[in-house]
């Protein structure tokens, strides 16, 4: 059984590197827009989860209501109650809920992942540490982000607000490049969103809201054409 929560802290050095970078450019973006850096930061802190938080920000932005909003985060990011339950599965019994409760706080991408790929059972210690240092980097990342943008010049800002689309692209086409399927559905969503922007009467329709209709169609289409059969691997 891995609980040794030094283990967990070393696992954890790699992730909040990699969250310091991505979370710096949403507190610049979140500053940018408006928005005072303490909240930014309590964002982060009370959020934790990129995609949740740059769509939740064009939520904010757009003026839609907290209905749309809970909508977002709700699609968006459902995928956590699936990775907690299948998390579950590794803990060791003593792991009593109270942990859980407090480890499912933490349960991001990165962390389920190399979580999962431990061999054998993983105890609440080990999970503390491996969960520690990402959310100070990511939460660090966004306090960086947002002062930083207050005393850049303009035409820093303006650069990094170039790099922030950069970022987005370097995310997709890696897999997109590989995988057939990947590539159909980021087409099916880019199709779908220009639809909403562009048409007289769908572009009517709050960012919330489609932000929830792109992502619940793109994923049912994707689903359909590439149905994945049980025991195979996704």
């Amino acid at each position: 059984m891995h609980n040794n929560i030094k283990e967990g802290l070393k696992d954890g050095i790699p992730i909040a590197l990699g969250y310091f970078s991505v979370s710096f450019t949403f507190g610049m973006l979140a500053v940018n827009s408006g928005m005072a850096p303490l909240h930014a930061v309590l964002i982060s802190l009370f959020n934790l989860t990129s995609a949740g938080q740059f769509a939740g920000l064009n939520v904010i932005l757009s003026g839609a209501s907290l209905l749309e909003m809970a909508l977002t985060q709700l699609v968006i990011n459902m995928r956590y109650a699936l990775m907690s339950l299948s998390l579950s599965q590794k803990f060791d019994s003593c792991v009593k809920t109270r942990h859980r409760l407090l480890i499912a706080y933490g349960n991001t991408d990165e962390i389920f992942a190399v979580a999962s790929s431990k061999r054998g059972s993983v105890g609440q210690y080990y999970m503390y540490g491996l969960i520690l240092l990402p959310v100070l980097g990511w939460v660090g990342g966004t306090l960086t982000g947002a002062i930083a943008s207050t005393v850049m010049p303009a035409f820093v800002r303006s650069a990094l607000g170039v790099a922030l689309y950069g970022m987005f692209i370097a995310i997709v086409v890696p897999p997109a490049k590989k995988e057939s399927t990947v590539r159909t559905v980021v087409f099916i969503a880019l199709a779908l969103s220009s639809m909403f922007y562009y048409l007289p009467v769908l572009k009517q329709v709050s960012g919330g809201f489609m932000i929830i209709i792109c992502t619940l169609l793109a994923a049912g289409i994707g689903a359909v054409l590439f149905p994945i059969k049980e025991g195979e691997e996704a």
